[in-house]
């Protein structure tokens, strides 16, 4: 069975590459848990965020973003405290912050993900490319959501970091064409072919 290289480091790794990376994704809380993990991952890397995803859901209340919306001062402290946490105070503002923005977006569109999966009307995209000379690490899908997300005062969210949450839950499959998930993802979902970075 054949897999995509990034994944073979550790058995966390191939767990999340089998199970959840690439799936198309509609669980706002799963969103929420995704998306702040990309906040988190911010000039790291990805396997140190898999290693320590039970350590966020620790600090974080299981990515409930309602109550991480609330959160105050002693909350923080109690997070930067937490042994093993990533000590950055502004990855964890970040993360709060972007909790209102969150329930904001859901306020208005009904469901996070409802206004995600509008960018793609619903489908995950297959970008012509990608699998022949590799994925970009941004694209004129990421520019256009990452500013959109912006303009509603979420931080630590650019394009970069966007175009790997969009590829995490499903609304870009960029896994590679032998890997075992590329034909089953594609097989299952409702898909849409398009030119390389053809949205600008």
């Amino acid at each position: 069975m054949e897999r995509c290289g990034w994944c073979m480091c550790n058995d966390k790794m191939v767990k999340y590459h089998d199970e959840e990376w690439g799936v198309p994704l509609h669980d706002d809380r799963k969103q929420f848990e995704f998306l702040m993990m990309e906040v988190m991952q911010c000039g790291l890397n990805w396997n140190m965020m898999i290693q320590k995803r039970e350590i966020f859901r620790q600090c974080f209340d299981n990515f409930q973003f309602e109550k991480i919306a609330c959160y105050t001062e002693e909350d923080i402290r109690r997070i930067l405290e937490t042994e093993g946490m990533i000590k950055s105070r502004r990855k964890i503002d970040a993360v709060i912050n972007n909790a209102r923005c969150f329930i904001n977006i859901r306020q208005e569109f009904g469901t996070f993900s409802e206004y995600l999966w509008a960018f793609s009307e619903g489908k995950t995209i297959l970008y012509e490319g990608h699998q022949k000379d590799g994925s970009p690490s941004r694209n004129g899908l990421s520019d256009i959501v990452s500013k959109d997300l912006k303009k509603r005062g979420f931080k630590y969210l650019g394009s970069i970091t966007v175009y790997s949450h969009l590829q995490a839950c499903g609304v870009i499959n960029d896994h590679t064409v032998n890997c075992f998930r590329y034909g089953d993802i594609a097989g299952r979902y409702p898909v849409v072919h398009k030119i390389r970075d053809n949205e600008n």
